[in-house]
């Protein structure tokens, strides 16, 4: 009597009013969690970034480096033994050799950067000039000729005082003149060394400055940041710079990728102990995790200079493949390659984690959607994770899309939808 109705509906308290001012003091938080946690658009990540000088870049270096990694691997006896010699259970290296061997001689670069930084150096302004344009013309070939990787672009020197006008004038060249054929879609341009958050800011401003003057419509030109600084993590006043790069240049930030020997090197660790597993690198990257959670940022781990040449290459292919493995389960998807030996164990350990974990991947997503009970109760946000773990795995090659719609009875669509429900599935 009283607490109800005549719909039998019980009556509430608060009054229209008590939720209008709800509505009013989380209006801004609203507004913050739409504008700058917008999460993944669901776009295809590359697995890693290949760096090569460029004065070395040819539109044909994808194919070459393909075929130096199959050779490589079979100075060792094949894919399969390389497989075995770093540790790969014989039933998943079963499933994986042939899938690495069709991605080496297919796509065996996801992404390239052309580098007129650390691997270029200083060789004078005609020269650099000069490779700027060339650069630019073999990147509008490599892409007429369907020889280009699915992302490409440049690293240019710093925003640091000495080296700030040769950067810019080298991306002012090189878009000017990739302009003169069209920018690839997968153009991907990153900003080294970064210490402020005003360097970003200012990469932002030329970005948009370039748009103009290209006719380019606003955010076309979009950049990584490369985290080599400890001032980037940690600043003078006890903040952390990188926590507030998404909304300092918003939209315009595609990635952070990790330094490894910069940033080492910027803490006093000897040369023997930089490594990408190093305490000091773990740290950075936690926070740069945290940094960009939420905001479709994407992040890279750094790279390891112990390469699989000479008398003790399958110590280092066992290195490398391990240290893939460590980024991956670490939620870094995506790395750095230096060599093209080091490209087999690149897609030996990705493949292997996708080929192992996608039958508890997809029983669990049947049983998420078929609302059935299975031996894990999921939420909707880890269902979103098991989706985006499949979902790499189908676009990096390790599973076939036929497989999940067997499996799972998901196409990639559908997966994208379920891994990333804010994103505009074409």
């Amino acid at each position: 009597m009283g607490d109800g109705n005549a719909t039998g509906v019980r009556r509430t308290a608060l009054t229209s009013a008590d939720l209008a001012a709800v509505e009013a003091r989380l209006a801004a938080t609203d507004e913050l969690l739409a504008r700058a946690y917008p999460g993944d658009d669901g776009s295809r990540q590359p697995l890693h970034t290949v760096y090569v000088p460029a004065d070395r870049y040819a539109p044909e270096l994808p194919a070459v480096w393909g075929r130096a990694a199959l050779a490589a691997a079979d100075s060792v006896g094949g894919l399969e033994a390389l497989a075995e010699a770093v540790g790969l259970d014989a039933e998943i290296a079963a499933s994986v050799v042939p899938r690495v061997r069709e991605k080496l001689e297919r796509e065996p670069i996801e992404d390239l950067r052309i580098d007129f930084e650390d691997g270029y150096g200083g060789r004078g302004d005609d020269v650099e000039d000069a490779d700027a344009v060339l650069t630019a013309k073999r990147v509008a070939a490599a892409v007429g000729a369907g020889l280009a990787p699915p992302f490409i672009g440049i690293r240019f020197k710093s925003f640091e005082a000495s080296t700030r006008a040769r950067g810019i004038r080298t991306l002012e060249l090189f878009i000017a003149e990739l302009m003169e054929h069209g920018l690839p879609d997968g153009l991907t341009l990153t900003l080294p060394k970064v210490s402020t958050i005003a360097q970003v800011e200012a990469m932002a401003d030329v970005a948009a400055a370039l748009e103009r003057a290209h006719g380019l419509p606003d955010g076309r030109l979009r950049f990584e940041v490369q985290v080599e600084t400890p001032q980037l993590i940690l600043d003078a006043q006890g903040r952390s710079p990188v926590a507030r790069l998404p909304h300092a240049a918003p939209g315009r930030i595609t990635g952070l990728h990790f330094g490894t020997y910069d940033y080492s090197a910027s803490l006093q660790i000897a040369a023997r102990y930089q490594s990408m597993a190093h305490p000091a690198a773990d740290l950075a990257k936690g926070v740069m995790q945290l940094a960009v959670a939420g905001t479709g940022i994407r992040l890279s781990d750094g790279s390891t200079n112990i390469l699989p040449v000479g008398d003790r290459g399958v110590e280092a292919w066992r290195l490398h493949a391990r240290l893939v493995r460590r980024s991956l389960e670490r939620g870094f998807h995506q790395g750095w390659d230096l060599h093209a030996h080091q490209l087999p164990t690149r897609f030996l350990a990705t493949y292997a984690f996708y080929r192992e974990g996608y039958p508890e991947a997809s029983a669990r997503l049947r049983s998420y959607l078929d609302r059935t009970a299975g031996s894990v109760l999921d939420e909707p946000a880890t269902a979103r994770a098991l989706a985006g773990f499949v979902l790499r795995g189908v676009r990096c090659g390790a599973i076939a899309p036929g497989e999940v719609a067997a499996d799972a009875r998901l196409d990639e669509s559908a997966l994208v939808s379920l891994a990333h429900p804010r994103a505009v599935v074409a």
